[in-house]
């Protein structure tokens, strides 16, 4: 199933887009997509009305497509998980996964504009897999008791500005948190569409121009094994946003490519997760 929130920033609406196109308000069994739907057994609700064809049809072709997932408890990012981009960043490859935090409010839609924050020179572009909690994960045993806890998937932008990210602090907060730098969406989609996701094509282009064209099959630390490692150190609860890192293309890797500025078009895709669309703005 494919989940979507679509609205106004703040009065997002939830609905579903089903295998034909068809879409459907979920009005009357959710309030919203977040970590209390997910934890109340929410999707499988959905899936059980939609089979008894209780859901009513909506035209949504007027409406801002949000986040997928409403007001995420913490976004929780991977760094340098692709051989590729660790490479072209110079750094060596991780012998344990490189974990920093985003703030969850960094979230917008997939379309939203984004704002290049004031001063910055070296915005940057990220396409990820974005995995949602749908379970609590705490101290899970082994990988393979990740896919029980995992809602579904998303196209994530995990935008950065790598001035601020690297040379003003030595952590990456400030290079990752600013306004509008985590677009995600446009679906929730749950892991039976899936499949399997260590075998997704990921793209971003800049202006029409290929930038990054990847796999997640190049993963140096899989989704079930993310899951598992950082229910070692904290509380994965419903409704947490799981950036699991970029390969290689990005403007800091490719010397002389220039970073996004004012009026910059990124387009994102992940093998079926949809598409996304941001122009750039300044702030």
């Amino acid at each position: 199933m494919k989940l979507m929130r679509v609205g106004a920033p703040g009065a997002e609406a939830p609905v579903l887009l089903d295998k034909d196109g068809a879409t459907y308000a979920l009005a009357g069994l959710a309030a919203d997509i977040d970590g209390e739907f997910l934890a109340g057994g929410g999707i499988e609700r959905v899936r059980q009305a939609l089979a008894a064809g209780e859901l009513p049809l909506v035209d949504i072709a007027a409406l801002r497509v949000g986040a997928p997932v409403a007001r995420p408890g913490k976004v929780v990012c991977v760094g340098l998980n692709y051989r590729d981009h660790a490479e072209e960043t110079g750094a060596a490859i991780p012998p344990r996964p490189v974990v920093f935090m985003k703030d969850a409010s960094t979230v917008v839609g997939p379309y939203d504009r984004v704002p290049i924050p004031r001063g910055s020179t070296k915005t940057d572009w990220e396409v990820e897999l974005a995995v949602v909690i749908g379970s609590e994960a705490r101290y899970l045993g082994d990988p393979s008791e990740a896919a029980a806890c995992i809602a579904g998937y998303a196209i994530s932008n995990d935008v950065s500005e790598r001035e601020f990210q690297l040379e003003y602090s030595a952590q990456w907060d400030l290079g990752k948190s600013c306004e509008g730098f985590n677009p995600l969406g446009p679906w929730l989609v749950t892991p039976d569409e899936v499949g399997d996701p260590q075998s997704l094509g990921l793209r971003l282009a800049v202006n029409g121009e290929p930038r990054q064209n990847g796999d997640t099959k190049n993963m140096i630390f899989d989704v079930a094994y993310l899951v598992w490692y950082l229910s070692q150190y904290m509380v994965l609860r419903p409704g947490d946003v799981i950036n699991t890192g970029t390969p290689a293309g990005v403007a800091l890797g490719l010397p002389g490519t220039p970073y996004l500025r004012e009026g910059d078009v990124v387009e994102l895709s992940i093998d079926g997760l949809g598409t996304q669309r941001q122009t750039f703005v300044n702030a």
